[in-house]
């Protein structure tokens, strides 16, 4: 017995009810469509990656991807997945993650080597020191010591042997009865950085952010208008007037009208000198 089709022919794509979307609490939206026509229907851009959902309230989502199965009827089911930012906003919120650990820095890059750096909670003496007065950071005053050979040397605290009165080249902690430190030469230095992503409608902006790796920053914005680090992370990164904050890493995934930056950035406690690292 031959088919009797009635009602709508399905030439057209149609929405089916039972739209869903759902928000990531940062601004991004995802949703699912569901559409049938005839199995010979043209879709036209109805569907086609890039192309408006059609529920009202979510017409700033466009479509991704779909995918379509036929069943025995001759009716093409197309499932669309959209996404979009809440409200047509051009960014979504940053999501970052902390990471703090250690790692291993020769000693003379200690901040508390030289001169007492009590503003990092460190008490006592400093680690070499620059020497009794008139010993300063300038000019250090490093006592004479003979070691083995005969040949003259320069001590200052904890065994810290220089090359010279003032300085000059670290020859390492020679001193045996200094036993904390004799013969060491690295020390495990804190290490911050953070990793996050954020999502875009623009297309501009992540050759911005490609092109501001290596760039430094005070407040966490290397593109103008958008900070990479939420305020609860602070608003205000230098040190002696060096920014703190240095972009490592950024790499790009694309959905449709819609970009995906992930980024990666260093601090630096000491932060990072001018006439090494731009400025974004």
């Amino acid at each position: 017995m031959a088919r009797k089709d009635t009602g709508d022919n399905l030439s057209g794509v149609i929405l089916q009810p039972g739209a869903k979307f759902q928000e990531d609490g940062y601004g991004l939206t995802t949703g699912t469509c569901v559409f049938k026509c005839a199995r010979t229907a043209s879709i036209g851009g109805t569907i086609n990656r890039g192309s408006d959902c059609p529920v009202p309230a979510y017409s700033y989502c466009k479509a991704h991807r779909f995918s379509v199965t036929f069943d025995a009827l001759g009716i093409a089911v197309y499932t669309v997945e959209y996404v979009g930012i809440d409200n047509g906003q051009v960014y979504t919120n940053p999501q970052i993650t902390a990471t703090q650990g250690l790692t291993s820095e020769n000693v003379t890059t200690h901040p508390n080597f030289f001169e007492l750096a009590t503003s990092l909670g460190f008490t006592g003496a400093p680690i070499a020191g620059v020497g009794p007065s008139p010993g300063s950071i300038a000019t250090p005053n490093y006592q004479p010591t003979t070691d083995g050979s005969g040949r003259t040397e320069y001590v200052g605290n904890n065994g810290a042997t220089f090359e010279k009165k003032t300085g000059g080249k670290f020859l390492g902690f020679k001193v045996p009865s200094a036993k904390d430190f004799y013969g060491k030469s690295n020390y495990l230095a804190a290490q911050t950085s953070f990793s996050g992503h954020f999502y875009t409608t623009s297309s501009t902006v992540p050759r911005s952010y490609v092109d501001a790796v290596g760039k430094t920053s005070s407040d966490g914005t290397f593109v103008s208008g958008f900070d990479l680090l939420p305020a609860y992370m602070g608003s205000s990164f230098t040190y002696d007037s060096k920014r703190q904050l240095l972009l490592s890493q950024v790499n790009v995934e694309d959905f449709g009208s819609l970009y995906k930056v992930n980024y990666e950035i260093r601090f630096n406690r000491d932060g990072y000198i001018k006439t090494v690292y731009a400025q974004a």
